[in-house]
């Protein structure tokens, strides 16, 4: 007998159980979006290689380690995207949607990147991204905080999460703390951790974010990015803090809270959650202004952000929020070749006249016994019965398998309009 395959590990199938908490965050979040004025753009799932080595930078761990790279039959190198942000500038490049223009745009699917697979961190994973292009004040900024704090009041999590903010300031001003930073970091070389020895030639600001225990002391006693900014973005952090002061919008100020690339600048946020162990982000979001031009494109002021939806669907499923789990409102029975064939066409005559309605018809044959069985694991709340003797009389019959409710019986020709009186009851 050949071995059963397995699916990749890291990459999960999401199960019909576990589907309606993904369908409402994204019918959740479309609806959100769609109210705040930002449109849908879908990009390919395969990129260049290129394109995220001169994004992410060659020296860093999701291009060196994370990325799932291939050669094509053409010989090009192509990659599974380990993030949206740069397609999406991509797309915006080369389909003109930069010039004199400002977009709101925001995207959503899996991402690839080659990790240790654990709870919360995958090798197929989903995000949500939004991106704006062609605005540079704080006021934009504001909004998709304004913007992520509503959403997280429309799924119940406001008490789940943090906002943190910090400010990278300019690339000039933070060339200069670098400087700072990694005379410092010498100073303590002998007690730093491998991977901050690492980044200490490549990307020290990294150091900064490192989660080990141990590094806390003398991150903790590094010099502050904050402290170090040019007078245009100790301003735009200053006049974003005012507008989420006004808002009502509780933050704290984490001076570690950095990018470890050289086109994010200003603005950087995250929130996040305790509730997840040691995956604990579930949004992060910030300026990146250079990022347009380190791609071919004219220079453009940009911010977004994006969420992990396996962490926030951990989180709803954590709260056990009520979620709708699109159970059909009515199962049809159906007992003969009659019946088959006549509660096939009745039933396609009630979705035409019903759009909202959700109704499975029975397949397969079976006894009254077994497909009434199948209409209560349904979780429908009728059983709509066609047998011989209501194909021969022109009737349907109506068993409420949900209700302690008389069975009844009526001529079919009123089918439409008695589901129409049961689809008003169920939404009143």
């Amino acid at each position: 007998m050949s071995k059963n395959i397995q699916a990749v590990r890291g990459m999960n199938d999401i199960l019909p159980e576990e589907s309606p908490a993904w369908r409402h965050l994204e019918s959740t979040v479309t609806r959100l979006l769609d109210s705040y004025g930002y449109r849908e753009i879908r990009m390919p799932i395969v990129e260049s290689t290129d394109l995220f080595k001169r994004s992410i930078g060659e020296v860093t761990d999701i291009v060196e380690k994370e990325m799932y790279t291939f050669e094509d039959r053409n010989g090009d190198m192509l990659t599974l995207r380990p993030e949206g942000t740069a397609g999406c500038v991509r797309a915006a490049i080369q389909n003109g949607l930069l010039h004199n223009q400002v977009q709101r745009l925001w995207y959503r699917g899996p991402m690839f990147r080659h990790e240790r697979p654990q709870k919360g961190r995958y090798r197929q994973f989903h995000q949500i991204g939004v991106e704006v292009f062609g605005l540079e004040g704080p006021d934009v900024d504001a909004e998709h905080i304004l913007m992520t704090a509503r959403l997280w009041r429309m799924l119940g999590l406001e008490q789940d999460v943090t906002l943190q903010l910090n400010s990278l300031g300019s690339s000039a001003s933070r060339t200069a703390y670098r400087g700072i930073l990694v005379e410092y970091l010498w100073h303590h070389v002998d007690s730093l951790d491998e991977d901050s020895r690492r980044r200490l030639d490549t990307n020290p600001l990294r150091i900064l974010d490192s989660k080990n225990p141990a590094m806390r002391e003398i991150i903790d006693g590094a010099p502050k990015l904050n402290e170090h900014l040019d007078a245009e973005s100790q301003a735009h952090f200053e006049q974003l803090r005012a507008y989420l002061d006004a808002a009502g919008i509780a933050y704290q100020i984490n001076p570690c809270l950095v990018r470890g690339l050289d086109y994010y600048g200003k603005t950087v946020f995250e929130w996040v959650t305790d509730k997840l162990g040691a995956q604990g982000t579930v949004c992060a979001g910030g300026r990146f202004d250079g990022l347009v031009e380190q791609l071919g494109g004219k220079p453009t002021p940009a911010v977004g952000f994006a969420m992990g939806v396996e962490r926030l669907v951990s989180l709803l499923e954590q709260e056990q929020l009520p979620l709708h789990h699109y159970q059909p409102h009515g199962y049809m029975v159906l007992v003969g070749e009659a019946a088959q064939r006549e509660g096939l066409v009745l039933g396609e005559r009630l979705r035409d006249a019903l759009p909202q309605l959700r109704l499975e018809v029975h397949c397969g044959g079976g006894s009254f016994k077994s497909q009434f069985k199948r209409a209560d694991k349904s979780g429908a709340r009728l059983a709509l019965i066609l047998g011989e003797e209501e194909v021969s009389n022109g009737t349907l019959g109506i068993k409420f398998l949900r209700e302690e409710r008389e069975q009844q019986s009526l001529d079919r020709g009123l089918a439409i309009e008695f589901m129409a009186g049961y689809l008003a009851e169920c939404n009143a």
